[in-house]
């Protein structure tokens, strides 16, 4: 197929507040180099990369979680030479989104023309060659490159998974960051079945995925979300949940686990994160891909000297791990919560929607 010569965009301009997404009409639309094709967005999913990258909260001179006066107008005190997720600049302008699901429109030199119109998902990460943790070399679709808010979008051809699925667009965009992510927090765990786990933030993009992976594990899930989200969160797998509110959150775990918990997960950080690593068992494991309460925590050191613990973050994603999902999604194993729909011009009030965390799942622009 031709494709035009331009196309709609939500062109980030620089770090700061919302007013820093521009949608246009007349952005030149990429065309497929060697070894990468061409993508007619169907949809693309929100994901705190997008908020964190454009308020520039990656950078180490900023401390608190993203606020409503911080995820609006950005971070005055940020530094623009480390503002994305590995501590680095990003270049301007750009467009982001990294949970595209659509149509291969075209393809580059080197990329059977058998593919043109497939149904796919981006694989968001652009894991270097070789060396695959190389935080140098590996780039995140939608950060350190052009993603998906916009009509086309270009990727190299390995990213792009062919999907057959009668889920639609804007449910399939639901699922590539936050399940990739959470795939990777919990394998870093080793987690087992019959253990169990406790979930902070479980009612997120992120968090509902964890609930969903550790199930199919065979884990016990003990949730920690908003009362008024139990319900739809316990739907997903959830044994137990426990109010995110709750004054004694170690000692309520517990009770809930019938003693101390095998396996904690986290996004949320803050006040949180001590809780959780007071209610892990000896020998048990912590894992973390996020910290929307804020990345500063204190932290009693004896806890994982003397209780043998094992602390991971969990970034990149292993090689392998957006294909394995997308069998899952195939398999109708995984469940897709798309929490509402906003037209790409409408970007702004998207994020605004993903900042008040009033959500359950995910938040995605169709186009």
């Amino acid at each position: 197929m031709t494709l035009p010569k331009t196309m709609r965009a939500v062109v980030l301009t620089g770090h700061g507040g919302l007013d820093k997404l521009s949608y246009v009409e007349d952005w030149p639309t990429p065309g497929a180099g060697p070894g990468e094709v061409v993508v007619k967005v169907g949809a693309c999913g929100l994901n705190n990369t997008d908020i964190n990258t454009r308020t520039a909260w990656y950078s180490k001179t900023v401390t608190e979680g993203i606020t409503d006066e911080g995820g609006k107008g950005g971070f005055d005190d940020a530094d623009a030479g480390q503002a994305t997720w590995g501590n680095s600049a990003i270049t301007f302008p750009r467009i982001q989104g990294a949970d595209v699901a659509g149509t291969i429109a075209a393809v580059g030199e080197g990329v059977d023309d058998g593919r043109i119109g497939e149904r796919v998902m981006i694989d968001p990460w652009l894991l270097a060659v070789g060396d695959w943790q190389d935080a140098g070399r590996s780039d995140y679709f939608g950060s350190e490159c052009d993603g998906g808010y916009a009509d086309y979008t270009k990727v190299r051809a390995e990213n792009v998974i062919a999907v057959n699925s009668d889920l639609t667009d804007a449910e399939l965009a639901t699922f590539p960051c936050a399940y990739t992510t959470a795939e990777n927090l919990v394998a870093r765990t080793g987690l087992q079945s019959g253990e169990t786990v406790a979930i902070a933030g479980a009612s997120g993009g992120v968090g509902s995925a964890a609930v969903q992976l550790c199930r199919l594990r065979g884990a016990k899930v003990i949730a920690i979300a908003s009362s008024a989200k139990a319900e739809l969160v316990r739907s997903l797998g959830a044994a137990v949940m426990v109010d995110r509110g709750e004054a004694d959150l170690e000692g309520t775990l517990r009770q809930a686990a019938g003693g101390p918990v095998d396996v904690a997960l986290d996004v949320v950080g803050g006040t949180t994160f001590m809780p959780l690593v007071n209610a892990l068992r000896q020998g048990g494991r912590y894992s973390t891909s996020g910290c929307i309460s804020g990345p500063m925590v204190e932290f009693d050191l004896r806890q994982l000297i003397y209780k043998d613990l094992q602390l991971t973050g969990a970034t990149i994603v292993p090689p392998g791990t957006m294909a394995r999902l997308v069998g899952l999604i195939e398999q109708g194993l995984l469940k897709p919560l798309l929490a509402e729909t906003f037209a790409l011009k409408d970007l702004a009030k998207a994020q605004e929607a993903f900042m008040r965390k009033a959500h359950v799942g995910n938040i995605v622009v169709t186009m």
